[in-house]
C-alpha cells in the first residue's frame, strides 16, 4: 500500500515550481491533492491532468489565501470534493528582493499578507476538519538562517513562519496534529528562473557553499514532504528541515 492511500491534501500554490511538484509526489502515494492556484487556472489543471494521468486523483481549486473567504473556500472544496482533510502544505508565497532604501509599504503588505497570514488563514479554515494524524506542512526558507542582503521584508516572512510552525506545534500536538516546515535553499523552478536567480553571482556563489555543490531542483524537496505527510515521521513536530545540500 502506498504511504497516503486514502489521505486528502490541500497543497497551496501549486500551480507550479515546488508546490506542483509536492502536489504530484504526494498524489503518487495515494493521496487525493487539491491543487490550489492564485492566478495560473491552465498551470493548475496542467499539473492536475499530470496526477490523473499517473493514475491519481486531484482538483485545481482556485483562492487566494491572504483573503478570508477564499481560503476557506480552498478547503470547502476539498471537503466537498473528498470529504476529509488530512494534510495542508502552506507553500504559496512571493519573493520580492530590494535593498532596504527601496522597500515600500506596498511591497511589506503584499509579502507578509501572502507569506504569513496566507498560512494562518488557510491553517485556521483548514483546522476544522483535521484530526488526529493530522499533519500541516508549511515551506519556510533558508533565508531566515543564511540571511542574504536586500531580503530584509522576505526573510522576516520566513523567519515569522519558523516562528508560527513551532508555535503551532505546541498548540495542537494535544489535537495529535503535527506542523513541521521545509526550508529549502536556492531551487531552480519558473520563479528563480524568471527572477533571474538561476545563473546568477548569487546562486552560483550560495551553491559553491553548500557541500553537495549544488542549488536544488523541485525533485529534491517533494520528497521531504511526502515524509513529513506520512506515519513515517510521525515522532516529528516543530521541526525546520532545511533542504539546502548542506548549506548553512
Amino acid at each position: 500500500m502506498s504511504k497516503l492511500s486514502g489521505k486528502v491534501a490541500v497543497v497551496t500554490g501549486a500551480s507550479k515550481g515546488i508546490g506542483a511538484a509536492i502536489a504530484k509526489s504526494l498524489a503518487a502515494e495515494g493521496a487525493s491533492v487539491v491543487v490550489n492556484y492564485l492566478s495560473s487556472r491552465a498551470g493548475a489543471e496542467k499539473v492536475v491532468a499530470a496526477i490523473i494521468a499517473g493514475g491519481g486523483q486531484a482538483v485545481a481549486v482556485g483562492g487566494d489565501v491572504s483573503k478570508p473567504a477564499e481560503a476557506e473556500g480552498i478547503i470547502t472544496a476539498a471537503i466537498k470534493t473528498y470529504e476529509r482533510l488530512d494534510i495542508l502544505v502552506n507553500n504559496s508565497g512571493v519573493y520580492e528582493f530590494a535593498p532596504i532604501e527601496a522597500i515600500t509599504e506596498e511591497h511589506f503588505h503584499k509579502s507578509f499578507n501572502i507569506n504569513v497570514l496566507g498560512a494562518i488563514l488557510t491553517t485556521q479554515a483548514a483546522l476544522k476538519h483535521l484530526g488526529s494524524g493530522g499533519s500541516i506542512i508549511n515551506i519556510g526558507s533558508a533565508v531566515s538562517r543564511v540571511t542574504p542582503p536586500n531580503s530584509a521584508v522576505y526573510t522576516a516572512t520566513k523567519a515569522a513562519l519558523d516562528a508560527i510552525t513551532g508555535v503551532l506545534a505546541r498548540e495542537l500536538g494535544p489535537r495529535k496534529i503535527r506542523v513541521n516546515s521545509i526550508n529549502p535553499g536556492v531551487v531552480e523552478t519558473e520563479g528563480t528562473q524568471t527572477a533571474g536567480i538561476i545563473g546568477s553571482d548569487f546562486e552560483k556563489n550560495l551553491a559553491a557553499q553548500a557541500p553537495l555543490g549544488r542549488s536544488a531542483q523541485v525533485g529534491d524537496i517533494a520528497p521531504i514532504a511526502v515524509f513529513l505527510a506520512s506515519d513515517d515521521s510521525g515522532w516529528l513536530t516543530g521541526e525546520q528541515l532545511l533542504a539546502t545540500g548542506g548549506l548553512r
